[in-house]
């Protein structure tokens, strides 16, 4: 982040276009945040995906506007069971252009050595869900209670949720972590951004975001329940099959998918996950 792009994400939320609404309450929940917490008790979850993207710009060009300069951002990453190369390839490429201190929550194993799950993923070919907990599962708990053991000062996470995901209908710009949680206060800029909003935002600020989006995929999660979305096909054209319906000269057309950002119906979004 520098001095530019932070004026950019500001006249954007002070201009007269759709989103500006957005982005401009997005950032006055962040600023209060800064206000009530203080920078060094705030932490970032960032997990590579297209909303917590957004969130990084939005809280990159606050803590510009507010320091005048770049800022090592505290963050975390709780990774899912087996998560897609270009997504970790990603998360990678974000350390160093928003200079995170991103830390790796690994999930805990059990004793037999099994990873517990931080979402409901249906491991190929176990037929059973490999953590049917809602919410996140008790992987996601474990993670947080090492977080909060090895950062204790670190009292508000910045969150990517939107009121459109799992159990996320009620939640507010805050909210306290379920008893029997780690003791954290979720801060929610951008709860009530629709699936255009988020669109609209990276590719009006020509933010980078993971090249998953451009292949098809709309809501990644781990390589086990996350598939490019069926609303986003492209019909093979006119001539790509025989009369009888069969492949011309023997070759089946290869399935195509228009990006993510072409998806019209915001509903449809997690048409392409699994079990969650």
């Amino acid at each position: 982040m520098d001095n530019q792009k932070a004026n950019e994400v500001y006249d954007l939320a002070y201009s007269g276009e759709p989103i500006a609404f957005r982005v401009k309450e997005a950032l006055e929940v962040i600023d209060q945040a800064l206000d009530d917490f203080k920078f060094e008790n705030l932490a970032l979850s960032f997990n590579g995906g297209k909303d917590c993207t957004v969130l990084l710009h939005l809280y990159a060009a606050a803590l510009y506007r507010r320091f005048q300069k770049r800022t090592v951002i505290p963050s975390l990453y709780i990774p899912l069971p087996s998560p897609f190369s270009e997504l970790e390839s990603f998360i990678h490429e974000s350390i160093g252009a928003y200079d995170l201190d991103l830390f790796h929550c690994l999930p805990t194993k059990t004793k037999e050595g099994v990873q517990l799950a931080v979402e409901t993923v249906m491991t190929p070919g176990s037929g059973i869900p490999s953590q049917p907990k809602k919410g996140g599962g008790e992987g996601m708990k474990k993670a947080l209670e090492a977080y909060r053991y090895r950062f204790p000062d670190v009292k508000g996470i910045l969150i990517g949720t939107r009121r459109t995901d799992p159990y996320c209908g009620k939640l507010g710009f805050r909210s306290q972590t379920d008893p029997g949680w780690p003791d954290f206060v979720r801060v929610n800029p951008i709860i009530d951004w629709s699936y255009s909003d988020i669109w609209m935002f990276l590719k009006r600020l020509d933010v980078p975001y993971c090249s998953l989006y451009d292949q098809g995929y709309t809501s990644i999660g781990s390589t086990y329940n996350t598939f490019k979305n069926p609303a986003l096909t492209i019909q093979p054209p006119y001539g790509g099959h025989g009369s009888e319906g069969t492949p011309l000269n023997g070759v089946e057309p290869k399935q195509r998918y228009r990006p993510a950002y072409e998806l019209i119906d915001g509903t449809l979004e997690r048409s392409g996950r699994g079990s969650s």
